[in-house]
């Protein structure tokens, strides 16, 4: 991914004065820049703050560094995997490893997930109503992919809370999906597999009913992951100020940001690599005049929002987690 990275930004260089931006570099604000990068390290420290809300009655030896390694994890996970797949069950492991029970730690994570979407959802409709017109103006055929992005989003927050709330259901196609143990392994692998799986369903369960219960709990989580985006949504903004434009609006430069957030998700490459970097320069070419400009806040808000979350989860991977008391 980083070759990846650095082929799509040694191709974006094919038509920039290199000695322009040499010069851009030289003048860029480095303290508008710290800003953005306090916003990317706080929306990373949010998601530490959600997890630590929902395990802090469940586990209350779950510390504070195993809860700020989870969201760090995540990142490497899915910025390594299509369509960033790989982070919750990369979670699920390093909760684990903490020693969290499965069943407890996939509703904390499935209800963490439930959240973070709707919020995505929420900044969504409100980015569409603000920018909708200015990316289909830009983007053409790929404000398509923006809709699109978004139904899946919702089709995914609509498919889980029928998880959670269709209890017999889920547990009878389970039963199907480990019907081909039976007939190629055997009665005694099939029970024994079967036994395992439905407990953990049942700790799903109770543990998915008690935090439907909780919505003051739940209140908190959204209000947190709401900052979390909002300080993600913002660093285009400050990149923009590090390198001396003005005259811009916030509103609409977190708008497009979302809706961007939108078009990668739906790149099947990790990372949304190529699809992300040409969405950002299509949509940001009106703010920022200069190509070499361009470029270089390309490339500080990939470095920012991709391969600061990468580098930091393979620290975060290397660092042995505290076990809980169960």
């Amino acid at each position: 991914m980083l070759l990846g990275g650095l082929g799509i930004f040694a191709f974006s260089l094919r038509h920039t004065n290199l000695t322009q931006l040499g010069v851009d570099l030289a003048h860029l604000r480095w303290g508008w820049f710290a800003v953005a990068i306090g916003c990317i390290v706080l929306y990373l420290g949010l998601e530490g703050v959600v997890v630590k809300i929902f395990m802090a009655d469940r586990y209350p030896t779950f510390t504070w560094k195993n809860a700020f390694r989870l969201p760090l994890i995540e990142q490497l996970f899915n910025g390594l995997t299509p369509f960033s797949t790989g982070g919750q069950p990369a979670q699920l492991v390093a909760m684990l490893q903490a020693g969290v029970e499965g069943g407890m730690a996939s509703s904390v994570l499935l209800m963490k997930f439930v959240v973070f979407q709707a919020m995505i959802v929420v900044n969504f409709i409100i980015s569409i109503v603000i920018g909708f017109h200015y990316i289909a103006e830009k983007l053409h055929a790929l404000s398509l992919l923006v809709l699109f992005g978004f139904t899946i989003h919702l089709g995914v927050i609509v498919a889980l809370l029928m998880v959670m709330y269709w209890y017999s259901f889920t547990k009878r196609v389970t039963n199907l999906v480990l019907l081909p143990v039976r007939w190629f392994g055997g009665e005694h692998r099939y029970q024994r597999l079967g036994h395992k799986l439905n407990q953990k369903i049942d700790t799903f369960y109770q543990e998915s009913v008690k935090m439907k219960r909780e919505y003051n709990k739940l209140g908190k989580v959204a209000v947190v992951t709401l900052l979390q985006l909002l300080a993600y949504y913002i660093i285009p903004y400050f990149i923009l100020l590090a390198l001396g434009v003005t005259g811009i609006n916030l509103v609409m430069v977190m708008s497009l940001h979302v809706l961007i957030f939108m078009i990668i998700s739906l790149f099947p490459i990790p990372g949304g690599t190529g699809g992300a970097e040409y969405s950002f320069s299509v949509l940001f070419l009106s703010f920022v005049h200069s190509q070499s400009k361009l470029v270089l806040a390309m490339f500080l808000w990939r470095l920012l929002t991709y391969y600061f979350g990468i580098f930091a989860g393979m620290i975060a991977l290397m660092i042995k987690p505290d076990k809980v008391a169960n």
